[in-house]
């Protein structure tokens, strides 16, 4: 019995924890209705409570929350330990939770790390995948690796290049146990992005991956183009040598920095800053992000045409 089974999920598709709010209780709640996994994606325990209880006010199927470990303080994982699966991304894999712990991986290397580690399941990560993208390798091949280099039993899930029923079914032809769609369930109708974003996705044919929006975290993000990648990518599609070398030093002050000065800042930035935080436009944020935060979307995001409510979105991608 694999990992989604052992916990009860009929459907082999995870939503992707997309965040600075964009994937809350609203989404992940319908994702896991329908009979996949939702994934809570906030900052700050206090927000990881709340949404867990509002998801669980409307679900009783299991619920993820996804940590991000730039950000991440001790009691963040005191209260996604609440949840029935707990994610984290981007970081050195180390069990912090006694329950069901997955770690997303973008090599061959992070995914031994994290297998050491006790990770219950590995997401794979390839670089057709949306917002920060750790894989440096097309999905398919990513995974054909790691499966052979881990223990056939071991659960995979695959994230990047997942829109349709038959990217599900292509995954687990090629050894996956699952599916993990971000772009497709960022234009549900649950999703918390910003009207005018998800008009900019389906409008879009193409993506960028860049390091321009990484105030605090300097890492490649895959986005579509807007004002700042406009202004600040002309020479150089990893963004300005000096807006990398801020990004760099700003680093360790990630999880210590105030909400409060944090809030202040993501209001201040204009196309032009040098300083571009990895705040994605909700439809509760600054509207100014529409212009001058990172617009993430993974490749697949030329392939989607519309916004469909969660629900419907997880029956078209079940594998048949």
């Amino acid at each position: 019995m694999n990992v989604l089974e052992r916990l009860g999920v009929a459907i082999p598709v995870v939503q992707a924890g997309m965040g600075g709010g964009l994937s809350r209780h609203e989404l992940a709640a319908a994702v896991s209705e329908a009979g996949g996994l939702g994934t809570i994606a906030v900052n700050g325990a206090a927000a990881i409570e709340r949404e867990l209880a509002a998801a669980r006010a409307l679900t009783g199927r299991p619920v993820a929350v996804n940590v991000l470990l730039p950000f991440a303080r001790r009691d963040w994982f005191a209260a996604a330990a609440k949840a029935d699966v707990v994610v984290t991304f981007w970081g050195a894999p180390k069990r912090r939770t006694p329950g069901v712990w997955l770690h997303q991986c973008g090599s061959v290397a992070e995914s031994l790390a994290a297998h050491a580690a006790g990770a219950d399941a590995v997401i794979v990560q390839g670089v057709e995948a949306g917002g920060h993208v750790r894989g440096r390798t097309p999905a398919l091949d990513l995974l054909a690796r790691v499966r052979a280099a881990l223990p056939s039993d071991y659960p995979l899930l695959l994230a990047g290049g997942i829109a349709g029923r038959d990217d599900v079914r292509g995954a687990l032809e090629v050894g996956a146990t699952g599916a993990v769609a971000g772009t497709r369930f960022l234009l549900s109708e649950e999703s918390r992005a910003h009207p005018e974003y998800r008009q900019r996705l389906l409008a879009a044919e193409d993506t960028i991956l860049t390091e321009l929006f990484g105030f605090g975290w300097p890492a490649p993000h895959r986005v579509v183009a807007n004002a700042a990648t406009d202004r600040g990518l002309k020479r150089d599609l990893r963004g300005p040598a000096l807006n990398r070398a801020l990004n760099r030093l700003t680093a360790p002050t990630a999880r210590y920095t105030p909400v409060q000065v944090q809030a202040r800042l993501v209001s201040a930035q204009r196309p032009g800053s040098r300083l571009l935080s990895p705040q994605g436009p909700t439809d509760d944020g600054p509207t100014s992000l529409l212009d001058a935060g990172p617009l993430y979307a993974g490749e697949t995001v030329a392939r989607i045409v519309d916004v469909r409510p969660a629900a419907k979105i997880v029956g078209d991608l079940t594998p048949s």
